[in-house]
């Protein structure tokens, strides 16, 4: 792995660990993105939180690096369901104009795109 790659990786494992956390320290954030038809927003947002924090771990150890970034993209994938509602519907848009929710669907997938380089 070359040295950019390796940056990379670290700085997007903080990136899944410190949003895991912040699940914990601001659930009602988090849990106002939720569409109001998913169930039980308080386990939605705490198991999430936890999948972030483990997920981030796992992309640290090389024997389960490339386990843990194909989970990570399954993960993201799901969370398309809340941004893209977001950007639609904007029930619980946080005050954010209609092109930052978006902007925040194609990170979603420009995410999705820097971890699967970790999965070869």
């Amino acid at each position: 792995m070359t040295i950019l790659a390796q940056i990379g990786l670290y700085v997007l494992a903080g990136l899944l660990i410190i949003a895991g956390i912040s699940h914990f320290i601001r659930p009602r954030f988090y849990a106002r993105m939720l569409p109001l038809w998913l169930p039980a927003h308080k386990f939605l947002v705490a198991s999430s939180g936890v999948a972030e924090i483990f997920l981030g771990l796992g992309l640290l150890y090389a024997p389960t690096r490339v386990m843990a970034a194909w989970a990570t993209i399954v993960m993201l994938s799901l969370f398309l369901i809340v941004h893209v509602h977001m950007a639609v519907g904007n029930e619980a848009g946080l005050g954010l104009p209609k092109w930052a929710l978006w902007l925040r669907v194609l990170f979603q997938f420009i995410l999705i795109g820097w971890i699967l380089t970790y999965t070869i």
